[in-house]
């Protein structure tokens, strides 16, 4: 970058960062208003996102994008639908700001609250995921930030779309459009130059591949939430109910390989391990699943290729399943606990002690007993749409929601109360 281009990159976070004051001041009333215009826009302009969207998966193609990328990529009428329906969930959330969540009255009769405030300015770094662009510019609009939005070169003609829809919708609604701000090149040392603004930007999110989330944190000075990749486990017990064991696992590795939230292991206690292989093992090859077993595994299963180190750390995003018979629960708990990503686990048990255990000694971001792993994602928690999944355990684990975009300040109410006696 020319010394000429790092100040115009500096001016245009400038400029996003003085809105932020104008952001945590909206109204509720004026927030739903703009995300309501928001969604409406994103369906009008249906054919524009797709147009843009097809020039990038010829980018995508030509440039040998996997399958998975290629499928996070897509647009169809269907995703736009639901990406402004994604808005117009956040409309309904209560709006965090300004919520009174904790009241105490001190022994001197101060009171003292702790009230819900914006984080203040948000920078989105993230990959092949254009629904992410109008999903984390709600979110934060909706916790009263200013979004910074970096998106990757696979998606930017369809990144750039949709954030001036966004940004027309601002302008309608008479509201500064730097609130939402999307950074119009996608060069390496652009990001570099992001990853020291500290002075205008307040937290970074990353949200790509394992080496995106590596670059932001080692090199960024701004306090950064990672959505690190999901090394997702599923634990058939000796208890478990083997069909719906075959459901979960299936669902889990099949419907959509590519998301963070898909299965990429499955342990198996040896007591179980003959029938359940042979049953669902079989479903997963069928569907064109490459399962890379262990020894035990391979004895059941001989068609299957063999498992190594380090797949069992390997988020695949493909059609790939690590499997491993283990003697008992502790042999399971043991490996999650080692290769795990505290991303999503999953037991499936009929026995309530068992379930319970995992629940306490798994401190993965979800944990699920008898359930998808599918289910960790904000929209089927109740959150609407998440602006990521947080692997770090700061003030937000796991999907990230409305709340998990503001922070907490004390407030205190008193009648004159003094630290120490009067002296004045």
């Amino acid at each position: 970058m020319t010394n000429e281009d790092k100040l115009n990159l500096e001016a245009l976070v400038k400029e996003a960062s003085s809105s932020s004051i104008e952001a945590a001041q909206l109204s509720t009333n004026k927030k739903n208003n703009v995300l309501n215009k928001m969604a409406d826009l994103l369906e009008l302009n249906t054919d524009k996102i797709l147009t843009a969207n097809i020039k990038d998966l010829e980018y995508g193609k030509t440039n040998s994008l996997s399958e998975s990328m290629l499928d996070r990529l897509k647009l169809t009428k269907e995703r736009i639908t639901g990406m402004a329906q994604a808005i117009r969930e956040i409309v309904l959330l209560p709006d965090p700001v300004g919520e009174i969540t904790e009241t105490k009255i001190r022994p001197n009769g101060i009171e003292v609250s702790k009230m819900r405030i914006p984080l203040g300015v948000i920078m989105m770094i993230y990959e092949a995921r254009p629904n992410v662009t109008s999903d984390a510019a709600a979110l934060c609009l909706k916790a009263g930030n200013t979004a910074i939005l970096r998106g990757g070169k696979e998606a930017f003609h369809s990144n750039t779309a949709i954030a001036n829809i966004l940004q027309k919708a601002l302008v309608e609604e008479e509201i500064n459009p730097n609130i939402i701000t999307l950074i119009p090149t996608t060069e390496r040392e652009a990001l570099n130059e992001l990853l020291l603004m500290d002075d205008y930007i307040d937290l970074v999110i990353p949200r790509g591949g394992e080496g995106l989330i590596r670059f932001v944190k080692q090199n960024s000075r701004i306090p950064v939430i990672m959505h690190y990749k999901g090394v997702c486990h599923i634990y058939i017990d000796k208890d478990a109910d083997l069909e719906m064991a075959k459901q979960l696992t299936c669902e889990g590795k099949i419907s959509r390989p590519g998301v963070c939230n898909a299965l990429e292991t499955m342990l198996i206690h040896k007591d179980v391990a003959e029938k359940f292989l042979n049953d669902t093992g079989k479903v997963l090859i069928n569907e064109g699943v490459e399962i890379r077993g262990c020894d035990k595994s391979k004895e059941i299963l001989p068609e299957i290729t063999s498992v190594t180190e380090e797949d069992y750390y390997e988020e695949f995003l493909a059609k790939i399943i690590a499997s491993k018979v283990v003697n008992n629960y502790d042999d399971a708990v043991e490996h999650i606990q080692k290769y795990n990503s505290n991303h999503t686990e999953v037991i499936v048990t009929n026995n309530i002690k068992t379930a319970r255990r995992f629940q306490r000694e798994i401190n993965s971001s979800v944990v699920c007993v008898n359930a998808s792993a599918r289910f960790s994602d904000g929209g089927q928690l109740g959150l609407g749409a998440e602006i990521g999944i947080s692997t770090s355990k700061l003030h937000a684990y796991g999907p990230m929601g409305i709340e998990s975009l503001t922070t907490e300040k004390f407030i205190i109410t008193g009648d004159g109360q003094l630290r120490h006696e009067a002296r004045y």
